[in-house]
């Protein structure tokens, strides 16, 4: 499992799914960016437009909105395959670019298909929640599981980690997702992350589609072990989730940022940093002198004060000063000190 508290280190997923358009050159052009961006892992999709849906099965609305209404969900997807001989290809050269290569599979032959690549996991999308048969065949594959919850309510996400685990399968996350492209900040719901954990005591994370990187920084300072997000070379070209999708630079930024979180977010234990115990030298104050006292006069509070810097009697026991007399002549502005005052017991 992919447990925050004992990584201590969100796991970036860069989600080329299928912004390859089709392409093997334009995919292993992602694994680069993905690669410059330090993610941990690079993502596509995996599947047989026939095996997938049906011939005449429509487009949801925005791809209908980002690819036009001609061609129905079947053609788009044709279009969009990567091949057997495609996979190879991006299994060895995510080796050779030292980039984890993660697909999400569709289908059973998929799912064989990335058994044979010897993927380290398995992602699957928020589609498949509800398929038993997929779920509990890519459960005995005995590896870890990455469940995307789009679309879902409580009991239906219960009732996929049951036969997850009916399988024999304990390794599983939860990612929180939002399944619209783009997702409206409004809708985000990233508070449903918490109740994910409460609910189901298991490591969660965010499957980003809102635009911009605040939200998955967002996640991963609450906690998130994964952040998964959509990017492409170029949001203007065609294809279903171009727009929704982060460009080269932004991926980086977004890397930048939750790794910079996470160094932010510390061991939780309040003290004294390293950094401050300078500041905490001129920031703090003492008890000081403000008028000159003479050998043998009383401390009171017409003579002290409280000023900076720290290094004279601390602040809180000026009450316990007050009354002794100065065991020599006390210049103003002299911080006060233990060895400047007669105590009574010492008298």
């Amino acid at each position: 499992m992919l447990n925050r508290e004992e990584n201590k280190r969100c796991f970036i997923i860069a989600e080329a799914g299928v912004n390859h358009n089709g392409s093997i050159y334009l995919a292993k052009k992602l694994v680069d960016a993905a690669v410059e961006a330090e993610a941990d892992a690079v993502k596509f999709q995996t599947f047989q437009a026939g095996k997938l849906v049906t011939k005449s099965a429509e487009k949801a609305e925005y791809q209908k909105q980002t690819t036009g209404s001609e061609e129905n969900q079947y053609e788009m997807l044709k279009r969009l395959e990567l091949s057997c001989e495609d996979h190879i290809q991006l299994s060895d050269y995510c080796k050779q670019k030292g980039i984890m290569f993660l697909s999400t599979p569709f289908d059973f032959n998929s799912v064989d298909l990335l058994e044979e690549l010897g993927v380290g996991m398995y992602k699957i999308g928020s589609g498949d929640l509800t398929n038993m048969p997929l779920l509990k065949y890519i459960a005995l594959k005995n590896k870890p599981i990455i469940l995307s919850t789009g679309m879902s309510n409580l009991g239906e996400i219960e009732e996929a980690i049951g036969w997850i685990k009916e399988a024999g399968n304990y390794q599983i996350t939860l990612l929180h997702c939002t399944s619209n492209y783009p997702t409206s900040y409004g809708d985000a719901n990233l508070n449903a992350m918490v109740t994910l954990r409460n609910a189901f005591h298991l490591p969660v994370g965010y499957s980003d589609h809102t635009p911009g990187i605040e939200v998955s920084v967002a996640a991963a300072a609450m906690g998130a072990c994964v952040i998964e997000k959509h990017f492409t070379l170029d949001r203007e070209m065609s294809g279903p989730d171009h727009k929704a999708s982060l460009n080269p630079q932004e991926l980086k930024e977004l890397v930048k940022s939750i790794r910079n979180i996470e160094r932010a977010m510390g061991d939780g234990i309040k003290r004294c940093m390293i950094p401050e115990v300078k500041v905490r030298k001129v920031a703090r104050k003492s008890i000081v002198v403000v008028k000159d006292i003479k050998k043998g006069d009383k401390i009171e509070e017409g003579n002290i004060g409280v000023k900076r810097p720290e290094g004279g009697i601390a602040p809180k026991y000026f009450n316990k000063v007050l009354g002794h007399k100065a065991a020599c002549d006390i210049k103003e502005n002299t911080p006060l000190t233990w060895n400047l005052i007669w105590r009574e017991e010492e008298q």
